[in-house]
This record gives structure tokens, C-alpha cells and sequence, in this order.
């Protein structure tokens, strides 16, 4: 299913049709907006194919940033599948995976790691200075607990506020907000919003240090 992390390979020339796609159906499907705006979506929701159709778009797009080692097609690449300009201050190690870009907000002086995973479809804003270490999952999306309804999409958008830094292999679900300069420790899972100027570990992350 189009939930599922997307694990890309290889390249492919197709940029500008993937590009247009993807912002096509965000501005003319409502799903997307209603994902974004934290809307639970069905299965069987008239428009539930547009998303694998914009994953695979993005997949197209995601291959030729994979297979980059020029910082600047990086971030052009990636700026196609936001549909913004992303900074030149703006650092990705590849490999990057992401199943949708258009709800995704990158400030200045980012940094983001090698082999990160972005669920993006509920909305994931980072602010400036955030740093991003290696094999962070950022997950805007999940499921239903209860067996009859699982195959729902639960949106929850995810914000990363100035100067936090998230550490190697930290997870953070859906609906969290990490506050300014908070540190997340390597190996984390963030269920829960992390204060100011706080240093959160473990599994599910708890507070151990104030900065």
C-alpha cells in the first residue's frame, strides 16, 4: 500500500512529467487537502488511487535524487517534490524516501542525514537549524488500531521547531511537536510532543535532561 515506507533504486529521466503530476493532484484533489488539513480517509474513498498515483510520481523523481552526489540537483530535485525552492543552506545526504512531497515545509540551514524516511501526506514542517541525523523516520500518518477499520489513513502532522536536533535512528509518529533546540536521542520513538530546550530518550521517549 501507498503507506508503506517507498524504498527506491536507479535513475530515470522523467523529471518534469513526475514534477507536474504530483502538483497537479494537489491542487485538484481534495484528499490531499483533507489529509493535510488531519481528516481520516478511508479505503474506499472515491480518490484513494490518486495517492499511490502521487507516490509513484514522487518515486520517479526520488530515483535521480538517490542516484545524485551534486548537492545543488539535490535540492533542486527535492524543491520538485515539495513544489517550493529549498535553500541552498538546505544539506541532504541521499539516500532520502519520501511518498509525498507537497505537504512537506523545509527551512534554512537544514541538515538531513543519510537513509531518512518521511511519511508526509498528514503535513511535516522543519524550521531552521534542525538537524537530522541518519535513519530518522518522520511519520505523518498511521492507522486505526482496531482491525475493522485499519485500512484508514490517520493523518497528524509532525513539527520540528528551530534548532531541535533529532538523533541517529529516532522515530517520531504522527501529531508530535519537538520545541525549539530539544534534542532527540539516537534510537528514540516520540509519542509524545517534547518540550523547549529538553533532551528526550528512550522507547517511548521521556524526558531526562533540561538545557
Amino acid at each position: 500500500m501507498i503507506f508503506d515506507i517507498i524504498g527506491v533504486n536507479g535513475v530515470i529521466n522523467d523529471t518534469c512529467t513526475g514534477c507536474n503530476f504530483v502538483s497537479q493532484l494537489s491542487k485538484m484533489n481534495t484528499i490531499f487537502n483533507d489529509l493535510k488539513k488531519g481528516t481520516t480517509v478511508g479505503p474506499l474513498h472515491p480518490q484513494i488511487k490518486d495517492l499511490r498515483d502521487a507516490s509513484y510520481a514522487t518515486i520517479r523523481l526520488l530515483k535521480q535524487l538517490n542516484a545524485s552526489s551534486n548537492s545543488g540537483e539535490v535540492r533542486k530535485i527535492l524543491g520538485e517534490i515539495t513544489g517550493t525552492v529549498i535553500d541552498e543552506t538546505v544539506v541532504i545526504f541521499p539516500p532520502f524516501y519520501i511518498n509525498y512531497g507537497k505537504h512537506i515545509h523545509i527551512g534554512k540551514n537544514v541538515f538531513i542525514n543519510f537513509n531518512c524516511t518521511f511519511l508526509a501526506l498528514g503535513g511535516i514542517i522543519i524550521e531552521d537549524d534542525v538537524l537530522i541525523g541518519p535513519g530518522v523516520k518522520i511519520l505523518s500518518e498511521g492507522h486505526p488500531l482496531s482491525p475493522v477499520e485499519r485500512q484508514s489513513l490517520i493523518p497528524g502532522k509532525v513539527h520540528i521547531k528551530q534548532n531541535a536536533w533529532i538523533g541517529a535512528g529516532a522515530t517520531i509518529l504522527p501529531a508530535i511537536t519537538i520545541g525549539e533546540n530539544a534534542v532527540v536521542a539516537a534510537g528514540a520513538v516520540v509519542a509524545k510532543d517534547v518540550p523547549a530546550n529538553t533532551v528526550v530518550a528512550g522507547i517511548p521517549a521521556k524526558a531526562i535532561k533540561s538545557l
